[in-house]
């Protein structure tokens, strides 16, 4: 099955509605309901641990996605929010132009707000300017992410959610954390029946500067991603673990109790692209799925059954 087709299944079962934009879709209740048993499923492997956590939302202060270094590294990916910006008086001529058939958008101007282009971006400017503890400091987030590559293809929708465990700390602490969740990522899929694989990986880094970065993100091994089949019987990656060196400590001025510039790391979990990858292996009737599934995430197929869709 193409990506394609399986986009067509998922449509004609109405799990997914067509959003008029390719990459945009709206959700059934059905698909909400599994995604919403993952962002849980997903959270309990957290439980025990001291940590912050913020369903952080989908806009973002556009400083941040300057500041983060994302609109030099991936400007073909960023959004942001435009408003109109006359005054008041401006509104008749505003309306005037509209029904004479001109674009409104060329009374709009941008604000100072983006839509978020990662998980745990506006996370380090809470943190600006501060001193994380000696032990580091440990975060989870779920937020709404959006990124303008328009496709086809169910696995890259165009917003989607991630579900991320983040550390700030030192070299030691962020990798650690990086190489402990990329292992307990692992296991937490693989107990839903999905077949992994962990490959070393680069960001999609834009133009020829952006190319030498994804080197070298390769060459230093600094991020990982859990692939496994989404809409076609290509893995794509369902999540990826991330140390991103001391790059949000130096641009917010973070550091450790020692003064040196903090280091970060994370994983982020694609709650639509496991979801879908879900949907993919084992087949869109939920209630078919294998019973360590259903139970490692606590659905019950008779909830699905009720008029959810």
């Amino acid at each position: 099955m193409t990506a394609e087709q399986f986009r067509d299944r998922l449509l004609a079962e109405e799990l997914l509605a067509d959003g008029a934009v390719p990459g945009i879709y709206h959700r059934s209740f059905a698909l909400e309901h599994i995604i919403q048993h993952l962002s849980a499923y997903i959270s309990a492997a957290g439980e025990g641990t001291a940590m912050r956590r913020l369903h952080l939302g989908p806009v973002q202060a556009r400083a941040t996605l300057e500041g983060s270094g994302y609109v030099t590294s991936f400007p073909n990916l960023v959004g942001v929010v435009t408003s109109f910006s006359g005054t008041e008086a401006d509104v008749p001529g505003f309306l005037d132009a509209v029904e004479a058939g001109g674009s409104w958008l060329d009374h709009t101007a941008p604000t100072d707000l983006a839509l978020c282009s990662a998980g745990c971006h506006p996370l380090y400017p809470m943190l600006a300017s501060s001193v994380v503890p000696t032990d580091g400091e440990l975060f989870e987030v779920e937020t709404w992410v959006f990124r303008h590559e328009p496709s086809v293809d169910p696995a890259r929708m165009q917003t989607f959610r991630q579900h991320e465990f983040v550390c700030v700390g030192s070299l030691d602490q962020a990798v650690a954390h990086r190489d402990r969740w990329l292992e307990r990522g692992r296991a937490l899929l693989a107990a839903l029946a999905l077949e992994l694989d962990v490959v070393p990986a680069n960001d999609p880094f834009f133009g020829r500067p952006g190319r030498l970065l994804a080197r070298s993100q390769l060459a230093k091994e600094l991020k990982f991603e859990l692939t496994a089949p989404i809409s076609s019987s290509n893995p794509g990656a369902v999540a990826s673990a991330n140390y991103h060196e001391d790059h949000f400590g130096v641009a917010y001025a973070i550091t450790t109790p020692d003064g040196a510039p903090a280091h970060t790391a994370c994983i982020g979990f694609g709650l639509e692209r496991i979801a879908l990858s879900l949907l993919y292996t084992h087949g869109t009737s939920v209630s078919a799925w294998p019973t360590e599934t259903l139970a490692a995430l606590s659905i019950d197929p008779a909830t699905l059954a009720e008029g959810s869709r």
